[in-house]
């Protein structure tokens, strides 16, 4: 077993995977790099957590898919002899809105949720009995939608719902052994909210984030990945939490005036 720690990150490839894997590198974990499609992307992750003085894995899977998941945590078990902590972080959505409600069928809701909420638990059933026997961290990547209600479709919006509340019931069940908390992002600034609103679409909705919200900016990947890090490293006493990381938008639009301070 390898003295080192080892953190395994599904879809690691790009954003705030990517972001994370790099970073629990940089604090001396190996990581298990984990991607789906973005095969050149996951190489680069790889690559930087290689120059960061990790030992890295790269694994190809789909967590819809259990015996990939199966297979992610016993790669890392037959490479380093232990799991320390487990990021959920491989999403997908569609982006529709109300006004297109007659896109959204039974294998659009069926194929999010594989991947937002079955994908979670079957990694986190696959990983459990090594994060039991390190006394380790699940943090999963969920998002405001799942709390606010507000979000790309429909069926993005109930599947993080749905792992809102199961990361509440893992909590429970796996404790005290192991803790597990989310994060809930807003709208972060990377190539996944680009790709499903297209640069205009995400410009604007980034614009309105800005000119909402209490701290006026979205989030990066580097922002989500430091909260992350921090549950995992810092946390010690905190289980069964949902970390609302979108710039105070959670609080309402309107903004109280502070008398005497001036903008």
């Amino acid at each position: 077993m390898t003295e080192r720690k080892v953190a395994l990150i599904t879809g690691s490839g790009t954003g705030v995977g990517a972001a994370t894997a790099l970073l629990l590198a940089q604090q001396g974990y190996n990581v298990v790099i984990n991607y789906s499609r973005s095969a050149a992307e996951a190489r680069a992750s790889q690559a930087a957590c290689d120059a960061a003085g990790a030992d890295t894995l790269r694994v190809q899977g789909d967590v819809a898919d259990d015996a990939a998941c199966k297979a992610l945590a016993q790669a890392a078990m037959e490479r380093w002899g232990r799991i320390d902590a487990l990021v959920n972080n491989a999403g997908i959505s569609t982006f529709t809105g109300a006004a297109n409600w007659d896109v959204l069928d039974m294998d659009t809701f069926a194929r999010i949720y594989a991947v937002n909420t079955v994908g979670a638990f079957q990694m986190v059933r696959a990983c459990a009995p090594h994060l039991l026997a390190a006394k380790g961290s699940v943090v999963n990547v969920s998002s405001i939608a799942g709390s606010l209600g507000i979000g790309s479709s429909v069926p993005y919006i109930a599947s993080k719902g749905a792992l809102n509340s199961m990361t509440l019931y893992l909590a429970r069940a796996l404790a005290p052994d192991i803790r597990v908390n989310a994060v809930c992002p807003g709208l972060i600034t990377s190539r996944w909210f680009v790709d499903g609103l297209g640069q205009e679409g995400f410009d604007k909705v980034k614009a309105m984030v800005e000119s909402s919200s209490p701290l006026e900016r979205a989030s990066t990947p580097q922002d989500v990945a430091e909260a992350i890090v921090w549950l995992i490293t810092s946390a010690r006493s905190m289980t069964g939490e949902l970390l609302l990381l979108d710039g105070g938008i959670h609080l309402g639009t309107g903004k109280i005036q502070v008398p005497g301070r001036d903008r």
